[in-house]
């Protein structure tokens, strides 16, 4: 039996080396950690329990037959974060550059498999030059098999991509259909093509980091949620995302102790500008109701005219979605519709209920926005939040204009609670526009039409551009003072966290792609 036992260590001694010290220490050169010490920083202390250490590719052509590595490039099993069952693979650079062939994507669906069937996320941290080339359509297979089984686990259980290397090609697209994608400046990338293939079909000459790199993916594409400086930042996000989520869809999110005290935040009433032209940052507003130091922004840099992120409120996972006055007035266009409409999504699949900030001055006008299908894209965030069936609270702020007024979840489109500032102005457009309309004869037959249209501008605002009008119809259930806010937010989420809503017979809804 001794030798038996001594002959498994030295099994597992050869696994634990990865590609070996030269090319570890090579990934260290790069400033990435090893595939295994991201899995153990990731994961609480001791927690990790392998699976398929021991496991070696089958392919014996172009003399791969004399280079095995056990684990096949991928550490897969499963552990604890914060105490939280989760299942994860962790691509290792260091065997095959991460290349993926038919075992490695083997070692990855049995854990996904697993994390479905145990109602656990699971965490994906890739770092892989692609598909085997040795292996031919056996890699491609792979691929497909892990795209399948992540759809398959879309809204049923979270998934998180870490992209803290290469990940191009087909590789892409497992991240790409999982919930959120976090990337780690200048040392991953993500494309489809490459630089040389770029240069080749168009003639343009990019670098990794401009086609494909974490900047370009956090301000320009959107395709990344987070970034990071280095691994270890990476890791630590990954946490802080993690502790928002609840592990399934059946479950809700995590909660933290919360003691109720002054609930009252006098610093929100001096937000809002006197001149309703005046912008303004409405993440103070946010940082004004939520727990101290708790929101955390998704797509930051990303169609900055919205804001979308997690937060706390009273210890409790709330989604938060925002209209941004500092960036084109908070004006909805075809980028920011998308980035709500996912967020909104994400937040309704995982019980995560939904605080919606409104100050809209309607949706972006112009051919780039029309041509680019501002239709169909407005119409993805007022389907997002008409399907959604989480708790829905709206706050509106300022401005709430025209159809952009419905689809910030407006009463009409199913919230349970819509409150409204004094400031508040709801109406199919501002006074201004709206008096040249209305007015517009009146106005032009006047002997002084400029003082005319201020007259009557005047008149317009004061009988619409106010909450009291739609307050009067129930389309506002109550107007409160800025100071109370985070107060009557409390109390309607807690009232409304038992919350059913009955959905139609169907297959599914066809949202508007």
């Amino acid at each position: 039996m001794e030798d038996k036992i001594k002959f498994l260590k030295e099994q597992r001694s050869v696994a634990l080396q990865g590609g070996g010290k030269d090319r570890i220490k090579k990934q260290h050169g790069k400033g990435k950690l090893s595939a295994r010490e991201r899995v153990e920083l990731l994961m609480d202390r001791g927690s990790f329990e392998e699976i398929g250490m021991l496991k070696e590719h089958r392919s014996f052509d172009f003399g791969m037959e004399t280079q095995q590595f056990p684990g096949d490039g991928v550490i897969t099993g499963f552990g604890t974060i914060g105490g939280r069952l989760v299942y994860i693979f962790s691509q290792d650079f260091t065997v095959f550059g991460g290349a993926l062939s038919e075992t490695h994507a083997q070692k990855i669906c049995r854990v996904m498999d697993l994390a479905i069937e145990n109602g656990a996320p699971v965490i994906g941290l890739n770092d892989s030059g692609g598909a085997r080339i040795q292996e031919g359509v056996d890699s491609l297979g792979g691929y497909a098999d892990i795209f399948y089984r992540n759809t398959k686990a879309s809204g049923v259980i979270p998934q998180l991509s870490a992209i803290m290397g290469p990940c191009a090609g087909g590789a892409v697209y497992s991240p790409a259909i999982t919930d959120f994608i976090l990337m780690v400046e200048n040392t991953s990338y993500m494309f489809v093509t490459g630089p040389n293939v770029v240069k080749t079909v168009t003639n343009q000459e990019v670098s990794f980091e401009d086609l494909g790199g974490a900047s370009t993916h956090s301000t320009k594409s959107g395709v990344t949620h987070l970034t990071a400086a280095n691994d270890l930042d990476c890791i630590n996000k990954l946490k802080r995302l993690f502790s928002y989520i609840p592990q399934n869809c059946n479950e809700k999110p995590p909660s933290i102790p919360y003691e109720t005290g002054n609930e009252y935040r006098d610093q929100l009433k001096d937000i809002i500008p006197s001149n309703s032209m005046h912008p303004y940052d409405m993440k103070d507003v946010i940082n004004g109701i939520v727990d101290e130091d708790s929101f955390l922004e998704i797509h930051e840099n990303y169609a900055e005219n919205i804001i979308v992120g997690f937060a706390r409120l009273a210890g409790k996972s709330v989604g938060i979605v925002a209209n941004q006055p500092y960036a084109l007035a908070g004006v909805l266009d075809v980028d920011s519709s998308k980035k709500g409409a996912r967020f909104v999504r994400f937040c309704d699949c995982f019980n995560i209920p939904l605080l919606v900030l409104v100050d809209v001055p309607g949706f972006l006008p112009g051919t780039d926005q029309e041509w680019n299908a501002i239709i169909t894209n407005g119409a993805k965030l007022l389907y997002a939040f008409s399907d959604a069936t989480v708790p829905r609270v709206t706050v509106i702020t300022r401005k709430a204009y025209g159809g952009a007024y419905d689809v910030m979840n407006s009463k009409h489109i199913g919230a349970d609670m819509n409150y409204a500032w004094p400031t508040a102005e709801i109406a199919v457009m501002g006074a201004k526009g709206a008096s040249e309309i209305i007015f517009k004869g009146e106005i032009s037959s006047s002997d002084d039409p400029k003082a005319k249209l201020l007259e009557k501008e005047k008149e317009y605002q004061e009988k619409f551009a106010n909450p009291y009008r739609a307050a009067a119809r129930g389309f506002i259930d109550e107007v409160i003072e800025p100071r109370e806010t985070r107060r009557k937010l409390i109390r309607v989420f807690s009232s409304l966290e038992k919350k059913k809503v009955l959905m139609p017979n169907r297959k599914h809804g066809n949202i508007p792609m």
